[in-house]
């Protein structure tokens, strides 16, 4: 199993303890994994030209770091975005990282489960889960919110979601369910 850690920390204390940690558990149960640090990478947000789609397909078009993302995103098994809630969302960074990868999808709708959904480009796609640190003020109609939102943003990827899991939880219930997946 191949994991892709996109680390969206702004720098708190508790939120990189705990990637240190889960970094620390993947290593110890000898599953590979690659971390990019999304705030020291040089890539902007999608801008929603499609010209992934239509110019060059299946590329952006914005020659940056997005590249590496996608290129990590479409080998991996399993993408863990570890960021803090920021205004009940993950970081923005993990945001931009996500919709960056829209040229994985083709621009043809199919019909999936009643619904209209991009066609794969790839045959296999990475299941998606989250560790996120919540706010002071998180509750639990926050993480409900938050599941239905990547419940359908991994639908959207041609994804699934594995997981979401909270630092607070401690890193033991992220890796079990890694070992899982």
């Amino acid at each position: 199993m191949k994991v892709l850690i996109l680390n969206g920390s702004k720098g708190s204390p508790g939120l990189n303890d705990s990637i240190e940690a889960l970094k620390s558990g993947l290593t110890e149960k000898h599953v590979e994994f690659t971390e990019l640090k999304l705030n020291q990478m040089k890539y902007s947000p999608c801008r929603g030209c499609f010209n992934c789609w239509v110019k060059t397909p299946g590329s952006c078009v914005f020659k940056d770091d997005g590249d590496i993302i996608c290129r990590e995103f479409i080998t991996s098994d399993l993408i863990l975005a570890a960021a803090p809630l920021v205004l009940g969302y993950p970081a923005a960074s993990v945001k931009n990282a996500l919709d960056r990868a829209i040229p994985l999808v083709h621009p043809y709708l199919e019909e999936v489960d009643g619904e209209a959904h991009h066609m794969k480009r790839y045959g296999k796609y990475p299941a998606m889960a989250f560790m996120l640190e919540k706010e002071s003020d998180t509750d639990a109609d926050d993480m409900a919110i938050v599941n239905e939102i990547f419940t359908r943003a991994a639908i959207n990827l041609r994804s699934r979601l594995a997981f979401i899991k909270y630092t607070d939880e401690g890193i033991k219930g992220v890796l079990d369910e890694i070992n899982i997946h």
